[in-house]
């Protein structure tokens, strides 16, 4: 057991590293933006300052980018906090699509140096579980990883959830050929100890290039 948490221990901090970089990547981009708008503003204003006309269509423009920009970071912002807090109890009831949803938008930009799009297809009722949120998302992020990795340039991957008798599954569609994958490496250890902890099941159809993981209602039961 000591092993499976050392093991857990490491693999939350490459975790959280990569989506903390992730994240701060693409708030660095919107403020890049920000600022060259920024810019292009204070530019309008030493040439109306030369008695040159301001064109209110230009300016109307900027404006908008601006808040464009804005609404971006801020959404980039609320998904940050919803990933920090997921640390902050160890179990609890959660919405299966809602972690799901979280993964796929902070997934997006290595889906995108990948040539690989992601989508998430909720489930018709909301799909409630007892878990590890923070947890879950590392299982979620490695077996998306393996499978964007795993796919074709311009596919795309879609992370389908579904209630079951028992709990939950989540299928991952189009994620290309685990058979492909050097021996032993998916599911390597770390995804094996995730599993385990989270009472969870991975099973990996290599005709479709499917994987699957299968949720207990409740991690406690």
């Amino acid at each position: 057991m000591n092993r499976n948490w050392d093991v857990i221990g490491e693999q939350g901090l490459q975790f959280f590293g990569k989506m903390s970089a992730t994240i701060s990547h693409e708030i660095n981009n919107s403020l890049a933006i920000i600022n060259e708008n920024a810019g292009l503003l204070q530019d309008f204003t030493l040439m109306a300052d030369k008695g040159m006309p301001l064109d209110p269509v230009r300016l109307n423009s900027l404006a908008g980018k601006l808040i464009d920009q804005i609404r971006r970071a801020e959404g980039i912002v609320k998904n940050m906090n919803r990933f920090a807090h997921s640390v902050d109890e160890p179990v609890k009831s959660v919405n299966l699509d809602d972690i799901v949803e979280l993964m796929v938008t902070l997934s997006a930009r290595f889906a995108s140096m990948r040539g690989v799009t992601v989508e998430s297809k909720p489930a018709s009722v909301p799909v409630m579980i007892t878990t590890n949120s923070f947890l879950m998302q590392n299982l979620i992020w490695l077996c998306l990883d393996f499978a964007m990795d795993a796919a074709a340039a311009g596919n795309t991957i879609d992370i389908i959830t579904e209630k079951t008798k028992n709990g939950a599954q989540i299928s991952f569609m189009q994620a290309g050929d685990p058979a492909k994958a050097p021996p032993n490496k998916f599911p390597a250890e770390p995804e094996k100890v995730l599993l385990d902890v989270l009472k969870a099941n991975l099973s990996a159809d290599e005709g479709v290039g499917k994987i699957v993981i299968t949720l207990p209602r409740d991690i406690d039961m």
